[in-house]
């Protein structure tokens, strides 16, 4: 495999030879598989060689490379002199070349030491049962789970580990000084999640039952802001930016469509699964927050522009899931934060100027437009998962020209 990037029986030779020459033939094949471009593996396969020269001249073994052993061989590429490296410029190939080559030997048994060693801790056992009863018990995503336990250790670290002493003074001044160092949007979220583990501690009798009512809430005034939305010719127009027939260009159109037709969230297209499309009914089933599961119709441009991702999509093992990345290495789903990009990119694209940038703004978009052609609200909840009215009713203030016929003309003043 490994002539398939090199051709002068020197550069093979060597390459061949020293610690990384009896895994470097596998390396190619795994970065062929993987879908990486010719010019790249030649640069990885190089890294792999000179990383095992590195390992060599330190005599040490493949099978101790670690995480500080790629920071070690970084610093060294600064000074490189190494003979037959072609050269020690510090650049991000040669060192994502080394950890792609190391995550090759992890995965064949080779090293014993993955990277993520590096930066895991030990969790501790109360985050640990929270993380696993809000799963259970509130349906609560991965992305969720992890912003929670997040807030969670930083509060258990700040009040102690003794929550049965936690009283609703220390508590607020807990949140107080952690507002004053971050934004409003934070803050908030801090709230929420400090209010989640709370209940939790109640709930297993830990702490006081209501100890989270010393939690304040943040000055908010419901309905004091529009939603922040694109026009029918602004739709059009991010639309239009994600033409073309590359790949990424189709599965950016695709995404762009399902947000704003559906109003779909990033988490529900990154989870969209090959077995969630009922093409014989036309219908979506979509998994939302809470496990909440509804089937959506599908409209007819937003499934062509899938099944045209879908005909030139890469492979992907497992292979079930909508929505894959589009450069190497190929996997089998995307991020929520990926989908913020492809939309933010868009909008750029299409030069539209707006201050929310994420997939968000499609999905008041799509409100709105319903709105708009005279859906009712409890419909148009309904097709965005709301619990309740109340938050449907958010959109309601965006159809100016209904709010007109409503309001009562100013009596004149004599």
């Amino acid at each position: 495999m490994l002539e398939k990037y090199f051709s002068a029986p020197k550069t093979l030779a060597r390459l061949r030879a020293g610690l990384s020459g009896p895994h470097i033939d596998g390396f190619a094949d795994a970065l062929e598989r993987d879908g990486y471009s010719q010019g790249s593996s030649v640069r990885y396969l190089r890294a792999a060689a000179h990383l095992g020269q590195f390992q060599q001249r330190h005599h040490e073994t493949l099978a101790d490379i670690d995480g500080s052993t790629l920071d070690d061989f970084g610093r060294h590429l600064r000074r490189c002199r190494c003979p037959l490296s072609n050269g020690g410029k510090v650049n991000h190939h040669v060192v994502f070349g080394a950890k792609r080559f190391h995550a090759y030997l992890f995965e064949t048994g080779v090293c014993e030491s993955d990277l993520g060693v590096r930066v895991q801790t030990v969790e501790p056992v109360l985050i640990a049962s929270f993380r696993d009863w809000f799963r259970k018990h509130r349906g609560a995503t991965e992305p969720t789970l992890r912003h929670y336990c997040r807030d969670a250790t930083e509060m258990l670290n700040a009040l102690g580990e003794d929550v049965s002493e936690w009283n609703a003074s220390r508590i607020r001044k807990f949140l107080l000084d952690r507002a004053n160092q971050c934004g409003a949007a934070t803050a908030g979220h801090l709230i929420t999640a400090m209010r989640a583990i709370l209940r939790y501690l109640s709930f297993q009798g830990l702490c006081r039952v209501d100890l989270g009512q010393a939690i304040p809430s943040l000055a908010h005034w419901r309905l004091a802001t529009l939603p922040p939305s694109l026009t029918a010719e602004e739709v059009d127009r991010l639309v239009a930016a994600r033409d073309g027939n590359s790949i990424r260009c189709l599965r950016d159109r695709a995404i762009i469509l399902m947000l704003v037709r559906l109003g779909l969230r990033a988490g529900d297209v990154a989870r969209l699964r090959l077995a969630d499309i009922e093409w014989e009914s036309g219908t979506l089933r979509v998994s939302g927050k809470s496990r909440y599961e509804v089937r959506l119709p599908l409209p007819q441009d937003v499934g062509d522009a899938v099944l045209h991702y879908l005909e030139c999509r890469p492979e992907v093992h497992p292979a079930d899931r909508v929505f894959v990345r589009n450069i190497a290495p190929f996997r089998s789903s995307i991020t929520n934060h990926c989908i913020y990009g492809i939309v933010k990119r868009a909008l750029r694209r299409a030069e539209i100027a707006t201050t929310a940038k994420g997939a968000h703004l499609l999905r008041h978009t799509a409100a709105t437009q319903m709105l708009r052609h005279g859906v009712p609200l409890d419909q148009i909840g309904l097709v965005l998962r709301h619990r309740g009215i109340d938050t449907t009713a958010y959109y309601a203030k965006v159809d100016v020209g209904l709010l007109k016929q409503n309001a009562q003309p100013w009596p004149e003043v004599k």
